[in-house]
């Protein structure tokens, strides 16, 4: 119990703060009761799946990956753009035709875009369908995604 309730209050912290360090984290969480060494964060920000991204201050900060509205890489941009070979809509869908094998990967960049018009996707290995909740959000997703061709 207290390894969820302390990892609870990681996620707060983070939520609330820019801790750039693990030293930082040790430091809030020793101020908000927390008797913690730096090995325990070490293994429960890989257990929380944490990364960093950089935040509008142009430092890194701890985040949850969902968390994280970081603009997509042009490197990431780029292998998006190769990997794509058509984007039509069908009804609530969103299809995406992709080159064999990549799939996984662009329905990964879909879903790290975190539009809120996206419900979720699902792909095979050269389809990748995005799922919206009626025509209209199907056309704006279909919209975003064809201007990242360009």
């Amino acid at each position: 119990m207290a390894r969820n309730n302390r990892q609870s209050k990681i996620l707060e912290i983070i939520s609330t703060n820019e801790v750039e360090t693990q030293e930082e984290l040790v430091a809030s969480l020793k101020a908000a009761g927390y008797d913690v060494t730096q090995a325990t964060i070490s293994r429960d920000i890989k257990e929380l799946g944490l990364i960093k991204i950089m935040s509008d201050s142009k430092k890194y900060k701890y985040a949850t990956v969902s968390a994280s509205v970081q603009p997509v890489s042009n490197k990431i941009m780029s292998i998006f753009k190769e990997c794509v070979v058509s984007v039509k809509c069908a009804m609530n869908l969103v299809v995406v035709k992709v080159l064999k094998g990549t799939a996984a990967m662009v329905s990964d960049i879909v879903d790290g875009m975190s539009m809120s018009q996206v419900m979720g996707s699902t792909f095979g290995d050269d389809t990748v369908m995005v799922i919206a909740s009626d025509v209209d959000d199907a056309y704006y997703i279909k919209d975003k995604l064809s201007e990242l061709l360009k």
